[in-house]
């Protein structure tokens, strides 16, 4: 029931490259000196020019530097090799679905790729063996001006009749939401744009929907996710005449943050709107109202769940109210209560604690509950359990899955399905039938081979970090590597949100290993592999455990004779870019490359931004003097030496990215340019096409990922990278 709509971030090529022989000379980072005392601590800040895109000499810096960068990756020969070996591998799957919803009625609707697609396309069939039916594409939107679109949302009504289809261009993710009348592969005159958070929600009727929508930005400096509303939309009626129905400026008494996501779901269950106030902090907060309070003038919201109760998710009956959380379980249980009259306090279990494995999710089905754990974040088991008698029991998954997760219609219907993979297991989608116990492989994506994998090796162990905890660590290589200290690893970690970094199955990432390479994921603190604990043992003040952990996992490497230091490539993603560049600033010599990708490399201004206060419970608040200092303590751009010999570096950045403003990698890679003296390579690339990475392209998918598969194997020394001269 979760409404989570909150933005959640070699020797020899030393000497054989330099930064002079990568173009021609391109003009300096706009800076100036800045310098300024806070929590005690002396901070410079020479590149804060760099914070202003509208500055016509900001923009001439980055767009040469981000020639620069390509100009220098497509130099190297292997990396064209790899986007043709993803290409191949791509042709091998006549049809990949995803963004599967399932309705009452069983109408399947999903997004499915053909090898000639470069995004989903909005399919419908009626029962999984139904005869699909194409209702949209979203390259009908493209124009000439280079914008391509993707659709990054589904939503269909209770009965199928009709569905919301949300759409945006070159990773922006400003959604606009079209209308459309299925039987007829329709679309009503109405659009409504500004709806960057979460889908919509529809009624019972199925002629109205719910949405959050985006104030219009009126003024210079106007922060445009601040103070956004939920909206009531009947289809085919104007949306500037829709009715608001929740905001913290329609009502100030529930003392709504301007930085917090409102959002609105109804309930067919139990025939309740569910309000909620959302940010990064999992603990949920939420309101509650009958759903024919619709009807009213205004709507007598009633608290329901507080943050104090510690409630990351729940799920109800037309009476009980069936809830997930850490509370006095730090690995997690279900708990069941009265929706009516809830009381956390005196709650029943329904689910116990695992005290080795971690409770995954759950799902509710007519007479039962279905649940998963999963041990180390890595190894998934699913369980189901009879709400009459009580009966428990673990339930055989078709084969052994690193990940697994579980979707019901709900507790009117026996429907239940499992979706499971691994490092080297391809996701396959099972509906399981619990008359006769057995898996159903109800996949919709068709089948694809990868001989190129049989001989993958996958290692679970644990890494001891500084302090003497164990940290999973996930290996994945080719069978007859050699300890030999001479192979490239490519290091992954995140560590943020409570995250865990599940087994996934990529043919194209897997390319490291056919290169002699080992994958490492790092499961560091700050993701949610080992608990709740897990995840507040990496935020805010403990925020160093991050990146000691993925330094403790790196030395685990060297020391166990996988690979040597000048081959680690690290490599880490929008809050996990924190990771990778303290590991680089507090330990250079442990790492040949690191590849921070868009990633947040500035956290003390992160507050600057317009995504930057939604995430102030996970990272802190600089207005804090505690959290001002665990800020700049976490801050790889202020963390910078001069003089140092740091690794090569990849840093990358989106244009159009709403969750991490491109300009802080922009100032962490005018920064490290600045401060080394490795003489190894520091790439900066912002991609005016793309965001944050949602909404890409299938081909500018591949061109990313082989931009750090190449940068790294030409860092690691293979001699198939060696750039082109």
């Amino acid at each position: 029931m979760t409404r989570s709509p909150a933005l959640l971030l070699v020797p020899f090529l030393a000497s054989s490259l330099s930064f002079g022989s990568l173009g021609a000379e391109e003009p300096a980072a706009p800076s100036r000196p800045h310098t300024e005392t806070l929590s005690g601590v002396l901070l410079s800040d020479p590149f804060r020019p760099l914070e202003d895109f509208s500055d016509p000499a900001v923009l001439q810096w980055v767009e040469g530097e981000s020639r620069r960068a390509r100009t220098a990756l497509g130099a190297l020969p292997g990396r064209r090799k790899l986007i043709k070996k993803m290409e191949a591998f791509d042709r091998r799957r006549k049809e990949k679905a995803y963004s599967l919803s399932v309705t009452d009625t069983d109408r399947y609707f999903y997004l499915k790729e053909t090898p000639g697609d470069e995004t989903g396309k909005l399919y419908v069939r009626q029962g999984f063996r139904g005869k699909e039916h194409l209702l949209f594409d979203p390259a009908s939107l493209d124009g000439d001006d280079g914008r391509r679109h993707v659709v990054s949302r589904i939503s269909p009504s209770l009965d199928g009749w009709k569905v919301t289809i949300s759409v945006s261009a070159n990773g922006t993710e400003d959604d606009r939401i079209l209308v459309m009348d299925v039987e007829q592969k329709r679309l009503y005159a109405e659009t409504i744009d500004r709806c960057r958070f979460a889908s919509p929600s529809w009624t019972e009727d199925g002629e109205h929907f719910i949405y959050n929508r985006l104030r219009p930005v009126t003024r210079p400096g106007q922060n445009p996710q601040y103070d956004s509303q939920v909206f009531l939309h009947r289809v085919g009626t104007d949306p500037e005449t829709d009715i608001e129905i929740f905001s913290g400026a329609k009502y100030p008494e529930l003392n709504i943050d301007g930085a917090d996501i409102p959002d609105v779901s109804y309930d067919r269950e139990s025939g309740r709107l569910f309000a909620f106030v959302s940010n990064v902090d999992r603990r949920l907060r939420v309101y509650t109202a009958p759903a024919k309070a619709l009807l009213e003038g205004r709507i007598d919201w009633k608290p329901l769940i507080r943050p104090s109760d510690d409630i990351h998710d729940f799920a109800t009956t037309a009476t009980e109210l069936y809830y997930f959380t850490p509370k006095g379980a730090p690995r997690f249980r279900v708990m069941k209560t009265s929706l009516e009259r809830p009381d956390f306090s005196r709650a029943e279990t329904v689910v116990r604690e695992d005290p080795e494995a971690l409770l995954t999710s759950f799902a509710l089905t007519s007479g039962s509950l279905y649940f998963t754990r999963s041990l180390h974040g890595v190894e998934a088991r699913m369980y189901r359990r009879d709400l009459s008698t009580g009966e428990e029991r673990r339930l055989q998954l078709p084969f052994p899955a690193g990940s697994a997760y579980i979707s019901s219609k709900g507790p009117r219907f026996g429907d239940i399905w499992v979706t499971i993979a691994g490092w080297s297991r391809d996701y396959s989608r099972f509906r399981y039938l619990p008359e006769s116990g057995r898996f159903q492989r109800e996949t919709i994506s068709s089948p694809a081979s990868y001989p190129e994998y049989r001989n993958l090796v996958v290692e679970e162990v644990m890494a001891p970090s500084y302090d003497g905890t164990l940290v999973p660590l996930s290996l994945v290589y080719q069978r007859g590597l050699k300890r030999d200290s001479g192979n490239p690893v490519l290091l992954y970690g995140y560590g943020a949100y409570g995250k865990t970094l599940s087994p996934f199955f990529s043919p194209s990432m897997l390319l490291w290993t056919t290169r002699g390479g080992v994958i490492a994921v790092a499961h560091v603190r700050g993701g949610g592999e080992l608990g709740d604990r897990w995840h507040t043992d990496g935020m805010k003040e403990h925020k160093p455990n991050t990146w000691k952990d993925a330094i403790a996992c790196a030395e685990y490497l060297v020391e166990k004779g996988y690979t040597k230091p000048e081959r680690i490539v690290l490599n880490g993603a929008s809050a996990g870019g924190i990771m990778v560049g303290m590991a680089m600033v507090e330990r250079p010599d442990l790492f040949g490359a690191v590849i921070p990708q868009v990633g947040a490399m500035n956290p003390l201004r992160g507050e600057e931004t317009p995504n930057g206060p939604v995430n102030v419970p996970e990272f802190g608040t600089a207005k804090d003097p505690r959290e001002r200092r665990a800020l700049i303590a976490m801050d790889p751009y202020l963390n910078i030496r001069d003089g140092e010999r740091y690794p090569a570096a990849l840093v990358t950045a989106g244009m159009n990215d709403p969750r991490v403003s491109a300009w802080q990698p922009a100032k962490f890679a005018a920064r490290l340019q600045q401060a080394t003296v490795s003489g190894k390579p520091v790439l900066f690339f912002a991609d005016g096409e793309a965001g944050h990475g949602m909404g890409n392209t299938k081909s500018k998918a591949f061109e990313t990922l082989a931009d750090v598969l190449s940068f790294g194997l030409w860092q690691c020394g293979d001699p198939d990278f060696r750039p082109e001269r």
